[in-house]
């Protein structure tokens, strides 16, 4: 196996003549002068809904940026931040700002600093506040540590900001600095007001605690992290000894934290903690909002994850009361996004009548299905006094449009999205629903993004057209990319798509590379812009291979609960069996396709579909790559394990069973294991024991840690440049291609 240019240049030679000069290269895709969609703006809503405030490069000022405010109606542009204001005393440059956020009248600003190291949803940094009526800067939490604050956040009256540092939680005054100190009891093994490691990666909580709407309280989540197993990463590139990084990571069947949810006063620090029901470590609080002033709605999971219950929490008293429960037999999805209406009620996903629908919830836990119909709803963007903003998939589950459903009355939808736009639309929608930044791409044309008013959807203005971007794809020679079904059986039809090379000739033989995913936190089959991933899959169609990939069962694609939940305690199992299937189908309708060169690859679930491939499927697969992939299990966290797989102890088999490391005596084709060291979410530990049980079995593949690199394998110069050289020479080297086809 080669890591250098030379296959690849050679390739390029090989083509046909028409499309030589036009040809991508990997450097292209992922070097120092790669191709990129245009730098996004950081646009953010102002409160009264008909403006917005965008990060542009400053003018005037080496290295700033100024903050830029634009009416919606009219695109009028004025400076609302100079850079210059935003330079600290006696600095030689402005702040590099990584993100901001206005005061809720609009007077003050808060901007932040990211610390290099932050991880996802726990941004450590630093924070600075700008005063526009003094134009004075200062610094949040000056006292404390450099670059050691997380999650700062303005009260609803703008009065104060509330943020994390050290595990304590803290308030500070905007008007005169002076702190207050919520908790004190922090440390490495207490959280307040930020979560741990699982409940960040799998239920989105990065942010653990919401002021209350009269900004006289906080209610926080309190994390006690004593007898979660520690998890050691080891750095051996900072000196002459290596260096443990300890996590503490709950795995299946093993001790989570303990989590607690209390109130307090932020003038009169003393927590009340509301009296939940059962084992704290055995059960989940994965979303707190509040009701009222006096009362929090909470979301109660069982460790099962098949019971979610709505709970109502008094802050004088901590006593709680149930409003309803959603259950599953396999298993619920927490509420992201709960919002309230004028009436007091709250919106609710459910999947209770086979499709997941919004619901209006009173607080006597009465539901009023809002959305009926045989369709999911993907996700809740906007509520206003009368309408929910939602996007659904009705007709075509590969793309997304944005829709609204009445509030009172019979219920009534409607489309805003425009029909003839096919594809993927997104949405930012403003305060009162008049307006909304608008993205839209295909599969195969990147995203332009553009301020649209609502109802109508009539275009104000473009703020990202990614001209270059397509340019670039359209001077390259490409086929549309195909999207069709794949009927394996049984009543089961699945969705994929397929990349073929420019000059395609489907009386000639090709290989075919699968790209799979397959786990139930994602969709691969969908008409949306794929980035750099799309560019790379073009460029191997370019030298002469099919590139495809199919949705399994289980997928979280927007078929309904019984195609959802038909993965529950099957995973890898039924997804990896549903793949060979629909590959098989391939090669049996589709002539073109070279049966003996079959490749697969995928990255984190992917990378763990792929090895369930090659050794479940040996005689099928020639040659896999396997990108950060679990291997067993029992490895990855408690949370998404034993939401789809139930526990351990009740489901030995599957667990057995769904691990590809257990049939790792099967391998017979070419196998790539790709890992970063320092991967904090699938630990590298998952490759070395397969690499250990690999050599045990005497069975021959080829590997490349990543040192210090975490599950995205991005850090550090030319890290992407390197990994996604040696994949392609690994494919020409291992499943290669005729270019001139």
């Amino acid at each position: 196996m080669r890591f250098g240019l030379a296959m690849v240049a050679a390739c390029a030679l090989v083509l046909p003549a028409t499309a030589m000069a036009q040809a991508l290269t990997v450097e292209q895709i992922f070097g120092d002068g790669a191709a990129a969609l245009d730098r996004p703006l950081a646009s953010k809503w102002r409160a009264d809904g008909e403006a917005y405030t965008t990060l542009e490069e400053s003018a005037s000022v080496a290295g700033g940026i100024d903050i830029v405010r634009y009416e919606a109606a009219t695109g009028a542009r004025s400076i609302l931040v100079d850079a210059a204001l935003l330079k600290p005393a006696g600095a030689d440059k402005p702040l590099a700002i990584t993100d901001y956020v206005w005061s809720p009248d609009g007077q003050a600003l808060m901007v932040q600093v990211r610390a290099p190291t932050a991880r996802r949803n726990n941004p450590l940094g630093d924070y600075w506040l700008l005063d526009l009526r003094t134009r004075k800067l200062r610094q949040i939490g000056a006292a404390r540590p450099a670059l050691s604050l997380i999650h700062a956040e303005f009260a609803p009256d703008g009065a104060h900001v509330a943020y994390v540092s050290g595990n304590d939680l803290y308030v500070e005054n905007v008007a005169s600095g002076a702190v207050t100190r919520l908790t004190t009891d922090g440390s490495d093994r207490i959280l307040n007001g930020r979560s741990d490691v699982v409940y960040e990666e799998e239920f989105g909580l990065g942010k653990a605690f919401e002021w209350s709407p009269d900004s006289r309280h906080i209610a926080y989540w309190r994390f006690d992290t004593e007898g979660v197993g520690t998890f050691y990463m080891i750095r051996n590139t900072d000196g002459q000894y290596s260096r443990p990084v300890p996590q503490q990571y709950p795995k299946p069947g093993t001790t989570n934290s303990a989590v607690r949810v209390g109130v307090t006063a932020i003038d009169a620090p003393a927590t009340t903690w509301l009296a939940l029901e059962g084992d704290p470590r055995n059960n989940y609080v994965p979303r707190m909002d509040w009701a009222d002033a006096g009362h929090v709605l909470i979301q109660h999971e069982n460790r099962l994850q098949n019971a979610n219950r709505v709970l109502l929490g008094d802050v004088a008293s901590g006593a709680v009361r149930p409003v309803f429960t959603d259950t599953d037999k396999a298993f619920v999805n927490i509420n992201a996004e709960v919002r309230f209406t004028r009436g007091g009620k709250f919106t609710w996903l459910s999947e209770r009548d086979g499709w997941r629908h919004l619901y209006l919830v009173g607080r006597d836990g009465r539901l009023d299905l809002r959305t009926p119909g045989n369709f999911d709803v993907v996700s809740v963007e906007q509520i206003d006094p009368d309408y929910a903003y939602f996007i659904a998939a009705p007709d075509n589950v590969t793309q997304r449009y944005l829709y609204r459903a009445r509030l009172t009355g019979a219920p009534r939808i409607e489309r805003l999205s425009p029909a003839g736009q096919a594809g993927t639309h997104s949405y930012d929608i403003a305060p009162g629903a008049k307006w909304a930044f608008h993205t839209f791409s295909t599969v195969d044309t990147p995203p332009v993004t553009d301020v649209v008013s609502l109802p109508g959807h009539k275009v104000a203005r473009v703020m990202a057209d990614n001209a270059k971007m397509r340019a670039f794809v359209d001077a390259t020679p490409h086929r549309p990319t195909e999207f069709f079904k794949v009927d394996i059986g049984g009543g089961t039809v699945l969705d994929a798509w397929m990349m073929k090379p420019p000059h395609f000739d489907p009386a000639k033989k090709y290989p075919l590379l699968v790209y799979v995913y397959s786990e139930p936190a994602g969709q691969t089959v969908a008409d949306r812009w794929g980035g750099d991933r799309y560019l790379w899959h073009m460029m191997l169609a370019q030298q002469g291979y099919l590139v495809a990939s199919v949705d399994s069962r289980g997928a979280a694609a927007p078929r309904g609960r019984d195609w959802r939940k038909s993965i529950y305690r099957q995973v890898g199992i039924q997804a990896s069996a549903d793949q060979a299937a629909a590959v098989e189908k391939m090669i049996a309708t589709r002539p073109y396709i070279d049966a003996s060169r079959i490749g697969v690859w995928g990255w984190s679930g992917g990378g763990a579909m792929t090895l369930n491939a090659m050794f479940r499927y040996p005689d099928l697969y020639r040659t896999g790559i396997a990108v950060a992939g679990p291997a067993n299990q029992l490895l990855y966290n408690s949370v998404y394990q034993e939401r789809y797989m139930g526990l351990p102890g009740d489901n030995e088999a599957g667990y057995r069973d769904g691990s590809p490391i257990n049939f790792a005596q099967n391998l017979k084709g070419n196998l790539l294991i790709v890992h970063g060291t320092g991967d904090d979410n699938v630990h590298y530990q998952n490759s070395e024991q397969l690499v250990d049980r690999l050599i045990g079995l005497n069975k021959q593949f080829s590997m490349m840690a990543y040192p210090n690199r975490t599950h995205g394998i991005t850090e550090g110069r030319n890290t992407r440049l390197h990994l996604f050289t040696m994949l392609t020479n690994y494919l020409h080297d291992h499943l290669p291609a005729d270019p001139a086809n």
